[in-house]
């Protein structure tokens, strides 16, 4: 039995709005609710990611990711030149490992997930 459940996962922000509209384009969702005015905005699930929370935070990221998203796309050049025009950007080319190839990527205000080929 597991001791908890993901509820969210979270991601800081200094500009959840910002944040939203690249994430939820991102992933195909869309805002579901925000929580004490702009301190929260929380995007919807869908069938193929877990809910996002944006967190607004008040300093800018340091420092590597301890924790971040693994992506999926069916056409990964398409995926990271949509990434580029949404605001992101690479911060490591593919990379490939025994068959799984992966782009290192970053969001608006660098917090940083993977692209992955399908």
């Amino acid at each position: 039995m597991a001791v908890a459940d993901v509820q969210f996962v979270v991601l800081d922000a200094n500009d959840p709005d910002t944040l939203s509209a690249f994430w939820c384009e991102v992933l195909g969702t869309e805002e579901d609710a925000r929580v004490g005015g702009d301190a929260f905005v929380l995007l919807k699930a869908t069938a193929n990611a877990a809910p996002l929370a944006l967190q607004k935070v008040g300093d800018g990221k340091a420092g590597k990711n301890r924790m971040h998203l693994e992506l999926v796309a069916q056409d990964l050049d398409a995926a990271v030149a949509r990434v580029h025009q949404l605001g992101g950007k690479t911060l490591r080319e593919a990379q490939e490992l025994e068959g799984y190839t992966w782009v290192n990527m970053a969001d608006p205000e660098g917090n940083e997930f993977d692209l992955a080929k399908a």
